[in-house]
């Protein structure tokens, strides 16, 4: 396909702001929707693991897990709808195309969601008290697995046929015969799907350490856990990091011939530096991790890590983009408006800063607290300025709405 078809497939009106800014965003929804995945993915497999075992130690995090996974699948949703978006904005010749031609799949994706959504719930619903009775049912949180894993499988081919404007017509008319069912995925690579879900052992090996030092900070009594939960944390980062490295490796081996140059690019070793230094934290760190924020901090690196790892991987789909297929997103028409760019900022920043300062800080204080947890006046107040802005973000939203219909 032509750039001169590519440019004529975009949306006329343009952009309502520079595309850097949405590139930008994307990369930075992608890391955070990316991390939300991996450690549910995580945490869903610790608590199969923990909640049939014999070990209280076991159960206790599996009891944990199994609470992580349900609340981690649910900011994977809602964080996951961001990056699509910016995706479709900058690149939509090459998103609707891709979505078109395996449109049941599209529809399919949001109905295995569902399902794996459920299943995930039903596990919940029949395990009350994992520590004390065991686990129970365990053939829905592997459907939920499964499922979930399924709709990642999906997107990521969906994303991956984007990149191949050169065999939309093959795939659209096989040997000239048009088939607009839609029924087909046509393009993935298991080494690149197979990497980010790699990602997710040394990912949640983060996570547990900073749930082990909230543990801290509780007081926990129970020294052998905690020292339990510390072993399990860095067998995951370090076995998980030298997966990912390898199936890493296996990816950029299999890259097809136009993107081979990734293989050896800065963008790849950046991403790789910041994987190593991640996984090596916890063995510089050593005894800090418990004291202060740093046991915390391993897991912020990690974000830090997963957002080098996503400008990489936009990278990668820019470039080839422009060297092979002459498209060059960042020259997409601007149309500037002012209005929707502010308040998605505004929205981002203060409307949804403010509420999960509120959740983390109840979350934090109750957590540390003996007994009733009752939050201060100060923290009080957060909440009711929390409600307040959403309240009146949806009274504007609303309200705008009105005034341009009735113009």
């Amino acid at each position: 396909m032509t750039p001169e078809m590519l440019y004529a497939l975009r949306d006329q009106a343009g952009v309502p702001s520079h595309p850097l800014v949405f590139l930008v965003l994307g990369v930075l929804t992608f890391a955070l929707h990316i991390a939300a995945v991996q450690v549910m993915l995580g945490a869903a497999s610790l608590t199969l693991r923990g909640a049939f075992s014999a070990s209280t130690h076991w159960r206790r995090l599996a009891s944990a897990m199994l609470v992580t996974a349900k609340i981690a699948v649910s900011v994977a949703i809602v964080i996951g709808v961001a990056p699509l978006l910016f995706v479709q904005v900058v690149y939509d010749p090459f998103w609707y195309t891709s979505n078109v031609l395996s449109a049941w799949w599209v529809i399919g994706f949001i109905v295995l969601l569902i399902a794996g959504y459920i299943a995930m719930y039903i596990f919940y619903w029949k395990n009350h008290d994992i520590v004390a009775d065991g686990g129970r049912g365990g053939i829905w949180m592997l459907l939920s697995l499964a499922l979930l894993l399924a709709v990642g499988f999906i997107v990521h081919s969906l994303t991956n046929q984007m990149l191949f404007p050169e065999q939309w017509m093959a795939w659209y008319a096989p040997k000239g015969v048009v088939n607009p069912d839609g029924h087909s995925l046509h393009y993935w690579n298991l080494p690149r799907f197979l990497f980010f879900i790699a990602l997710s052992a040394p990912v949640t090996g983060a996570w547990l350490y900073g749930y082990r030092r909230y543990l801290q900070g509780a007081n926990e009594a129970d020294s052998a856990y905690l020292g339990w939960v510390r072993g399990l944390a860095q067998r995951l980062m370090l076995v998980g990091g030298v997966v990912s490295v390898l199936t890493g490796a296996v990816w950029m081996i299999t890259l097809p011939e136009k993107m081979a140059w990734f293989a050896t690019s800065v963008w790849m070793l950046m991403a790789l530096v910041a994987l190593l230094a991640v996984v090596a934290l916890p063995l510089v760190l050593r005894d800090r991790i418990d004291r202060g924020v740093w046991g915390y901090g391993i897991f912020g690196a990690g974000a830090v890590g997963l957002i080098v790892v996503g400008a990489a991987r936009e990278m990668l789909r820019f470039v080839t983009l422009l060297g092979s297929h002459g498209y060059d997103a960042m020259d997409y028409r601007i149309n500037m408006d002012w209005y929707s760019t502010s308040l998605f900022f505004v929205t981002f920043g203060v409307v949804g800063g403010a509420t999960l300062a509120y959740l983390l800080t109840v979350a934090w204080q109750a957590g540390q607290s003996k007994g009733l947890y009752t939050p201060s006046p100060a923290v009080t107040r957060i909440g009711q300025w929390s409600v307040g802005l959403l309240v009146a973000w949806t009274v504007l939203y609303f309200a705008v709405g009105f005034y341009v219909w009735a113009r």
